[in-house]
C-alpha cells in the first residue's frame, strides 16, 4: 500500500546526477510528500544521489512571470522502470524539511492546474496569485494531510 498520495503534475523540473554532467530539463509526472517521479531518456541506478530543481512560477498581478525562485533538494533514486523509449524515475526524499517543501510544490501543482482549468472551462484568465487565493478558498481544507 502506498504511504503517500500521488498528485499528477506536469511542471518543469531539472536534475543532475553527476556534477560533471549538464542539468537535464524534463517534466514531473507526479509528486507526493515522500518524493516525485519524472521521465528520463536514460536509466538511473537505484540508490544514486540526484539533485532536483523545480522552478516556482510567481506572478505579481501586472507583471510577467518570475521563475527565479525554485525548490532545490537532494534525493535518492528509489526506482527506475523502462517505459517504451524512456525511463520512469522515482526519487525519494527522507529529510523532513525537504518533505515540507515538496508539499508546497504539490500545492503549486494543484493551483497551476486550477488556473488552467478555469481558463479552459470558464474563459477566465487568472494570475498565479488570483488562482492561489481561489484555490485556497475552495480546496485547501480538502488537501490531504
Amino acid at each position: 500500500m502506498r504511504r503517500y498520495i500521488r498528485h499528477p503534475s506536469d511542471i518543469p523540473i531539472d536534475f543532475q546526477v553527476d556534477e560533471s554532467e549538464p542539468r537535464v530539463v524534463r517534466r514531473m509526472r507526479d509528486v507526493s510528500a515522500g518524493g516525485l517521479c519524472f521521465t528520463a531518456d536514460r536509466p538511473m541506478q537505484k540508490g544514486a544521489r540526484i539533485r532536483i530543481n523545480i522552478p516556482l512560477l510567481r506572478c505579481a498581478e501586472d507583471s510577467p512571470p518570475d521563475m527565479t525562485e525554485s525548490f532545490k533538494a537532494e534525493g535518492i533514486v528509489a526506482w527506475c522502470r523502462k517505459e517504451g523509449e524512456n525511463y520512469a524515475i522515482g526519487v525519494q526524499f527522507a529529510d523532513q524539511s525537504t518533505q515540507f517543501g515538496l508539499r508546497m510544490v504539490e500545492q503549486v501543482c494543484h493551483i497551476e492546474h486550477y488556473r488552467y482549468d478555469v481558463l479552459q472551462e470558464e474563459g477566465r484568465v487568472l494570475s498565479s496569485e488570483e488562482a492561489a487565493r481561489e484555490w485556497v478558498e475552495r480546496y485547501a481544507a480538502e488537501f490531504p494531510r
